[in-house]
């Protein structure tokens, strides 16, 4: 069966926006003990250290969200199970259009890499790789991304 994404036009989504919450899933991918995670070009999060992720689609399940999003972002596809980190929220006070706040509903998972291709450049500037310390010590990394490492 060919695979249909739905694509909103701006003024639908930013309606969707600011209306309810989104629900995304984010991408942990972790090797030999780091985290990797890209900065962020776009608002929100823009200009910190965030892990992928996406909002999930409409008519689209979560495990289909996550091989898409992985491909798009990582340029990885999931062989493996993923570990799920638990259900957060995020707010920000701005979003991808001007004067909108974002809520989502997030699904958190780390998932164990043998290797990383190249990775892709449109949603993050550059990546690097944190151990768990080093990630809550940065103040380049956002306070959201820390939480999925805090008791």
């Amino acid at each position: 069966m060919e695979e249909r994404r739905l694509m909103l036009d701006d003024a639908t989504f930013i309606t969707i926006v600011n209306s309810a919450p989104l629900i995304s899933v984010d991408i942990l991918p972790k090797k030999d003990g780091k985290v990797l995670l890209g900065k962020r070009i776009n608002k929100p999060a823009q200009g910190y250290f965030f892990s992928v992720g996406g909002r999930i689609n409409k008519n689209e399940t979560i495990n289909q969200a996550i091989a898409r999003i992985s491909k798009d972002e990582l340029n990885v596809e999931i062989k493996s199970k993923l570990n799920f980190i638990g259900v957060f929220e995020h707010f920000y006070k701005d979003s991808i259009y001007k004067n909108t706040t974002t809520h989502y509903v997030n699904l958190a998972y780390e998932y164990e890499v043998e290797n990383v291709p190249k990775l892709p450049e449109e949603q993050h500037s550059e990546y690097q790789w944190f151990s768990v310390k080093e990630l809550l010590d940065s103040a380049q990394v956002h306070q959201y991304v820390k939480d999925y490492f805090e008791d």
